[in-house]
């Protein structure tokens, strides 16, 4: 009997290395798939379209709104971003896990449509370590990089909104910790219930 997948919503401060720490898990779990998000913001150097995002402009991102395409969208730093509804659902009705790599809003507005989703927030080991990571990317001036870690500092406040909370100090302790978390979410009982449905039909 194939078990729904998981549906993992990961989110943190810009800086946090979120980006990094999904790619490895997904280079270590063949039965985990990245949900790509849209967006309006510009692409950075490396950045493929369809693999990182699906870049937009932010008439076609509208246009994805009114025919209600995602399940969830804010607006972070001047940019629109949102994640398509079809490619989760396939994926989770197929048995596959899915990670989407979302903002605190669309978070919690994820987990009102999806109430067993899983939420996961990773954090810094500290916050002038999170400035030195931000600045190292070089891909920002000085009035974005303060603007993000101001926006670092909000997210913080809805930590106890999420199911499990990782610091992200080292990489591989990271994915080893979410690893650990998707082994435990699906041991629950109540991502069970049609096999202990079909235990009991037969325990009779």
């Amino acid at each position: 009997m194939q078990q729904r997948g998981l549906l993992v919503v990961i989110s943190g401060p810009s800086g946090t290395g979120k980006g990094t720490v999904c790619k490895q898990l997904l280079a270590k779990r063949d039965s985990v798939r990245y949900s790509v998000s849209a967006t309006t913001r510009k692409p950075r150097e490396g950045e493929v379209e369809g693999q990182n995002y699906f870049f937009v402009t932010e008439s076609q991102f509208l246009e994805m709104l009114e025919k209600d395409e995602l399940i969830e969208w804010d607006k972070y730093c001047d940019n629109y971003y949102g994640t398509p509804k079809a490619f989760v659902d396939k994926c989770v009705e197929s048995g596959t896990d899915v990670i989407l790599e979302i903002t605190v809003e669309g978070a919690l507005e994820i987990k009102q449509k999806y109430p067993d989703c899983v939420l996961i927030f990773i954090v810094p080991p500290s916050m002038e370590e999170l400035r030195r990571r931000i600045e190292c990317r070089a891909t920002e001036c000085c009035d974005v990089i303060e603007k993000r870690l101001e926006q670092a500092s909000y997210e913080l406040k809805y930590v106890s909104k999420y199911d499990y909370l990782i610091m992200n100090d080292s990489v591989e302790d990271a994915v080893l910790k979410i690893e650990k978390v998707l082994d435990v979410e699906r041991l629950k009982p109540s991502r069970n219930t049609e096999f202990i449905s079909s235990l009991l039909s037969n325990g009779r």
